[in-house]
Formats: C-alpha cells, sequence, structure tokens
C-alpha cells in the first residue's frame, strides 16, 4: 500500500482512513501536509497524531492498537499513594506551557534526539492559546521538576508528552490530572503507545477501530463547565 503525501497547501484536505495505515512501520498513514490548527483538529478527531524528526517531512500516525486510559481505571500504587501523601510536588495546570514542552524536547538519556521541534512548539503553542492544549506542572522548592501536555477535544485528553527530573514527579501530575478529569466528566485519555510508564497507572491497549468509535462519541461531548478554569 501507498502512502499518501498530504499537500502543504490544503489545511482542510481529507487524511485517509486510519484502517490504510501501514503495519511496518506501524501507524504510518500519512505525510507531508502542514501543522496549521485545522489540520490538527481533523487528526486527532480521527484518532491521528503527528510524530517526525527534525528535518523530515511530517509523518502522521494512527497505530494499532492504541493505548488509552479510562479514568476510572487510574492505579495508584501504594508507593506513588505515599509520595503524593508526603506532597512532595506542588501541581499547577497552565502555567508554564511553554516550558513543559522545552523540558519535554530535551534529549533523553536512551535517545539523544527529539521529536518536538520548534515547528511543533510553535503549533501547540497555538493550541494552547486557543484553549485546546494544555499542560499540568509539577514544582519543588519553586523549580519546575515534571509535567505533561496534551491536548483536549471534548470529553477527550490526548496526552502527547511528560518529563521528570524528580522521582515520582511526572506521575504526581499525570494523577492529578486524571482526578481532575474525571472530576470535568472526560471519558477518555489518549496514550498513543504502549509504555511501561502508563500501564502501571492503569493504562490498557485497545484495537484501533475501537478507539475512533469512542472518539466519534466522546469528542463531540462538551467537558465541565468548569474544566480549565483558572
Amino acid at each position: 500500500m501507498n502512502l499518501t503525501l498530504l499537500n502543504s497547501n490544503e489545511p482542510d484536505q481529507s487524511f485517509p482512513p486510519v484502517d490504510q495505515a501501514l503495519t511496518e512501520p506501524e501507524g504510518l498513514l500519512a505525510a507531508g501536509g502542514c501543522l496549521s490548527l485545522q489540520r490538527l483538529i481533523n487528526a486527532y478527531r480521527q484518532g491521528i497524531f503527528p510524530w517526525y524528526n527534525p528535518g523530515e517531512p511530517i509523518l502522521w500516525w494512527s497505530p494499532n492498537p492504541r493505548l488509552v486510559l479510562f479514568p476510572e481505571q487510574l492505579y495508584v500504587s501504594r508507593s506513588l499513594q505515599k509520595t503524593i501523601r508526603r506532597q512532595s510536588f506542588e501541581v499547577t495546570f497552565d502555567t508554564a506551557f511553554a516550558e513543559v514542552m522545552r523540558h519535554c524536547a530535551l534529549p533523553r538519556a536512551e535517545d539523544a534526539g527529539t521529536w518536538i521541534c520548534e515547528d511543533i512548539k510553535q503549533a501547540y503553542q497555538e493550541l494552547y492559546r486557543l484553549g485546546l492544549a494544555h499542560s499540568v506542572e509539577a514544582w519543588q522548592a519553586g523549580k519546575l521538576v515534571g509535567g505533561l501536555y496534551g491536548v483536549s477535544l471534548g470529553q477527550v485528553f490526548f496526552g502527547e508528552s511528560m518529563f521528570h527530573h524528580r522521582t515520582d514527579a511526572s506521575k504526581v501530575a499525570f494523577v492529578c490530572l486524571i482526578e481532575h478529569l474525571r472530576q470535568w466528566n472526560y471519558q477518555l485519555i489518549d496514550c498513543q503507545v504502549h509504555t511501561s510508564h502508563l500501564c502501571s497507572l492503569g493504562a490498557v491497549e485497545i484495537a484501533r477501530k475501537d478507539f475512533v468509535k469512542l472518539l466519534e462519541q466522546y469528542c463531540e461531548l462538551p467537558p465541565h463547565p468548569l474544566a480549565w478554569l483558572k
């Protein structure tokens, strides 16, 4: 099957059906296009997200299976519960979006590169300014030591990336986020692909077709009116 090439001058151009995604590499659906607001929203609503290395064309993915977390299935281990009770971190929302992205973009010990290039930063900061992207920050002694960011559509939160500079900082931020999302009537958190880190918190894999059906149902429903209010 040939890879679909998108036109960068047509932000409203339709994506191919996600069941046309390649199996090698798993989930690769299309290449090219742009990171316009309209294209990104269309992508997320269909279970598609951008991921590519600097210097490459934009690559669009829809892996099968899909890692998700249902808010009511959040699992918090005893050790993490103890960390939360100690109040080792102060958790905030939407107070340092650009800084969270910058930390997420730093090279990891196991990987010298990063996919969060300047174009990605600019695109998601525009989503943030429009209230469609959000960040969660974990602070210790006034210093940002962990956090995550993602996109919110209807009653679905699409997690994009997370980081930590202190043990359990990102987990505490994530747990705090899920607890709030549950209160705000969110039904689904997209975690994209399998990681042991997120599976330890209750994330599970589901078939892509089931994921897309959930998006069709929940992306159109409004969250709680107080969601994300500062």
